[in-house]
């Protein structure tokens, strides 16, 4: 077959995760289950940290940024899996294509960055406590959240204008839940050689960088609760980092799976069934972590949900 430019393809096929008449039903209920939790988990992370005065600190402020990048990360693949599903149909427009791939990669772009953004803000608070009120300002805050937007949106636009760039054959049909540009590239009828190394090369610098400061961090964070004498200092420090640690351990442990996963198994489906880890788990898991391990949090939502008793 002749391929033909992107413009002239209409529509692509979302294969999903199994396409097994008798699981639909199951995964439409775990599915439609997991986003429902992750949304009201999320929503009440924001609610608690907005209606609660002593939860408006930096720390705060990017938790509750996190939780609504982590809404619109789940958002922008799970529910056109579920209507597909609901609607025994696998089709995603071109457009719609794209644009779950411009939404999907700009807010986990942010999701890491602002988990960057987190680690620089504990980084402040345990090295530097004396000074940590004139550094952590709301300008800069304000200023950190703006410039990590901008980054996750200068990503997502480099995979936008890849993928543009690609020339398919007729009858796309893509084995995951949802528009992979890796998928989208093994399919491409034309040459996708240097394309794939750019992707790895994004990849690598929109990964690796913020993880080595995020390591950079907490080996700076690790020395100096060590140098404390005071054991009930060290463990208000430790405690302070720990919902964050584990957040940050989920986020990378699951994104470095996928990533090993789709390099030893062949499988393209298999790939897409380890990709659940990280698009809809983590988002799931992230409001859990942080309300049972932080005691002000854990406090907020008592009260909000006294409020609304």
């Amino acid at each position: 077959m002749e391929p033909q430019n992107l413009t002239g393809v209409s529509e692509f096929l979302l294969l999903g995760l199994s396409e097994d008449p008798e699981l639909q039903p199951l995964l439409f209920g775990l599915f439609l289950s997991m986003y429902l939790i992750t949304v009201t988990g999320n929503l009440l992370i924001i609610l608690a940290v907005t209606s609660d005065s002593h939860l408006h600190t930096p720390m705060y402020f990017f938790l509750s940024n996190l939780s609504l990048a982590d809404i619109v990360f789940i958002s922008s693949t799970v529910p056109k899996m579920l209507v597909n599903i609901q609607a025994q149909s696998k089709t995603i427009t071109y457009g719609g294509c794209l644009t779950q791939m411009s939404f999907f990669y700009v807010f986990a772009c942010l999701d890491d960055l602002l988990l960057t953004v987190m680690a620089y803000d504990r980084f402040v608070a345990i090295c530097h406590p004396l000074h940590y009120t004139v550094i952590m300002n709301p300008r800069l805050c304000g200023l950190l959240l703006l410039v990590s937007f901008f980054i996750s949106l200068l990503d997502s636009q480099l995979h936008i204008s890849m993928v543009s760039q690609l020339t398919f054959c007729t009858d796309v049909k893509i084995p995951h839940f949802f528009c992979d540009p890796t998928q989208l590239f093994s399919l491409a009828c034309s040459d996708t050689s240097i394309y794939i190394i750019l992707l790895y090369c994004i990849g690598a610098i929109f990964g690796c960088v913020p993880f080595s400061g995020i390591l950079f961090s907490y080996t700076r964070n690790v020395s100096s609760i060590l140098r404390v004498s005071s054991s009930g200092r060290k463990y208000k420090a430790f405690s302070t980092c720990g919902s964050h640690l584990s957040v940050v351990c989920l986020f990378y442990g699951t994104g470095i799976g996928v990533y090993l996963s789709s390099a030893v198994s062949s499988s393209p489906r298999k790939c897409a069934v380890s990709s659940v880890m990280y698009t809809v788990v983590t988002p799931m898991l992230n409001p859990f972590i942080y309300s049972l391990r932080n005691r002000d949090i854990k406090r907020a939502l008592r009260r909000l949900l006294s409020r609304t008793a």
